[in-house]
């Protein structure tokens, strides 16, 4: 139960995570083209909360049917491995003594492991050997969707804040830094969450905002 619960929690992070980043590289990049055009801040503003909205409702959809899809796709190998256990056990039992063996592990101890894990649960074996995924894994599609609906516009805030307050000749360039700066907060964490190297993905938001905020600026200018 507490690993269900944990996995659950983690998804919801993620959501929050991946939000408020996108809320704030896709507003940072709109503000900031719409203000390299030279427009009013009341049109850059303006811009900014079209984007917001916009992004909260596709944010959360785009969570919702995400973990919706996912949820198809257990349920459609729950239904096919049920029935291929009851045609052919002996197939499937000896496919993931087979992995196992492959994997490295010697003949006497990947037969004990398989044994084990068929006893106890032979339809979970399967499904996470065969597709890669647990079904005991239980994700609230809603609940990614709201989080996600929230953390956008709280991400979003922030370079429109900077954009607000700064003075007009560093307007551009002060949002330009400091959305950086949490780019690569939110690249670092969103790599806690999922695993995987910091560094690389604290760089690889960086540099993604860069292209981001590069790009809309520069055709923003053309409009001058």
């Amino acid at each position: 139960m507490k690993k269900k619960s944990l996995m659950a929690q983690n998804n919801l992070v993620r959501a929050g995570v991946m939000g408020g980043n996108d809320g704030i590289l896709s507003v940072a990049g709109i503000i900031i083209g719409v203000a390299g055009a030279g427009q009013s801040l009341t049109a850059v503003m303006l811009s900014g909360f079209a984007g917001t909205l916009a992004g909260m409702v596709s944010m959360a959809m785009g969570e919702y049917v995400s973990v919706e899809s996912s949820r198809d796709a257990q349920d459609r190998a729950r239904k096919e491995e049920s029935k291929v256990l009851e045609q052919d056990y002996n197939k499937e039992f000896n496919f993931v003594k087979d992995k196992y063996q492959a994997d490295g592990i010697s003949a006497q101890m990947a037969l004990q492991a398989t044994k084990e894990m068929m006893a106890k649960d032979p339809l979970e074996t399967m499904v996470r050997e065969r597709f890669g995924f647990s079904l005991n894994s239980k994700v609230s599609a809603g609940g990614a969707a709201i989080v996600s609906f929230f953390a956008f516009p709280t991400g979003a805030a922030f370079p429109m804040t900077l954009m607000g307050l700064a003075k007009p000749e560093w307007r551009i360039v002060a949002t330009f830094l400091a959305v950086l700066v949490a780019l690569l907060i939110t690249g670092y964490l969103a790599a806690v969450i999922n695993g995987a190297n910091r560094v690389r993905g604290a760089l690889r938001n960086l540099v993604a905002g860069i292209l981001t905020m590069a790009v809309t600026l520069a055709i923003g200018s053309l409009f001058r």
